[in-house]
């Protein structure tokens, strides 16, 4: 049997992270854990060093690193604590490195997601802003430096297992007609405008299918976390987003769908639980268990499926808008967003004036090209600034 294979794990703390060492852990004679990485967790990622005992741990910040080194020395670990975005770019690209789990959250994932690929490397993506902010550019350094993507969005993974395995060239080609992207609605569907505006931060991250973190939670309930779903897809299968409709599934067991010239629609099902994309990407193309329960037909008994209420919820739209209008807008709608999220997660705005915030930074910042990363992080920097600007005149 050959040696077990090194995997990175970017934002090991996070539900992926999390969910990903459990996967792992289920198999010691396939995968080792080369690196672990988190923002701030230091305690978390102690305690996943105690198990995982990786050669290597990330922090964000020097004082969290002093303490995690001084935990593991009296643990008996050799695990090395480095710091900083450099570190984190280390130890994606690192040779003896096979798998890197990318699910650091937010345009902070961007660099050791593209570092990961520009090595050559089989990259589990989780963190759809890489490829939102980044898209032409990273799926050209996809192509250039022979990567292997695997998307595990539970969405993205479902189409993936739907369309051929060769789906380059644009879909039409391939007799593929429409993208189906299910979507749970979140904890409000159903729910007018008005009645949005008096939504809490703790009513906003109780999603009624997903265990997720606060700020992807808060995207779910805004159906943003789907506009940016959308604009991934589009990069992921060379589909236009006119070819990407949005489904509400509020049963969350239709992942996502593929439909066809002759008439047919594949589906690809399963219980709502991470650990299912998580272990395809990482055995692809073989199966392994995941930890998953099977699916009982007869308890779901019913599927339901409704458009999405782009009235109440117009972040969808933005980001189908951001999408077509290509450049560097979909980066000036992410990073618009993650203000406005950590603004409502932080009480200084209200859950409906998310979408607001986002459309009047849109209009403000202007739309270049998104063929270098320099001019990419500099129109999330100006959207970043324009969006404090925004909330500071409020």
């Amino acid at each position: 049997m050959s040696a077990p294979r090194a995997v990175t794990v970017l934002g090991a703390t996070g539900s992926i992270g999390a969910n990903t060492l459990d996967v792992i852990a289920r198999h010691p004679e396939r995968y080792r854990v080369h690196a672990l990485t988190a923002h701030r967790s230091r305690e978390t990622l102690l305690a996943q060093c105690r198990v995982h005992a990786p050669a290597l741990a990330v922090l964000d910040r020097e004082a969290d690193a002093v303490w995690l080194r001084e935990q593991l020395a009296e643990a008996g670990l050799a695990t090395e604590v480095r710091v900083g975005r450099d570190a984190l770019v280390e130890v994606s690209e690192a040779s003896e490195v096979e798998i890197v789990m990318a699910a650091i959250v937010g345009a902070a994932g961007l660099l050791p997601t593209l570092a990961a690929v520009r090595a050559g490397k089989r990259v589990l993506l989780a963190n759809k802003e890489a490829l939102v902010m980044s898209g032409a550019l990273f799926m050209d350094a996809v192509r250039r430096c022979e990567a292997t993507l695997l998307p595990i969005d539970s969405e993205h993974n479902a189409i993936y297992q739907c369309l051929p395995v060769e789906h380059r060239g644009g879909l039409a080609r391939h007799g593929v007609t429409q993208l189906l992207l299910t979507a749970s609605g979140g904890p409000f569907r159903g729910w007018s405008r008005e009645a949005l505006a008096g939504v809490t931060p703790e009513q906003a991250c109780a999603h009624p299918n997903w265990s997720m973190g606060r700020k992807i939670s808060v995207d779910s309930a805004t159906l943003m976390n789907k506009g940016l779903e959308l604009i991934e897809a589009c990069w992921l299968f060379d589909a236009g987003p006119e070819q990407v409709q949005v489904v509400v599934h509020p049963q969350s067991v239709i992942h996502s769908m593929a439909a066809y010239s002759d008439g047919s629609v594949l589906a690809q099902l399963g219980n709502p639980d991470m650990r299912t994309p998580i272990a395809f990407g990482l055995a692809w193309p073989e199966r392994i268990d995941a930890g998953v329960e099977a699916l009982d037909l007869f308890q779901v008994a019913r599927l339901d499926f409704e458009p999405a209420d782009e009235a109440a919820f117009p972040c969808l739209r933005l980001a189908r808008e951001a999408m077509a209008d290509g450049g560097t807008a979909p980066a000036i709608l992410n990073a618009a967003n993650e203000v406005a999220v950590s603004a409502f997660l932080d009480g200084a705005l209200g859950f409906a004036e998310i979408g607001e915030l986002v459309a009047r930074v849109r209009d403000a910042c202007p739309v270049t090209r998104a063929d270098e990363l320099e001019g990419i992080l500099a129109a999330d920097d100006s959207a970043r600034r324009e969006a404090r600007a925004w909330l500071a005149r409020r």
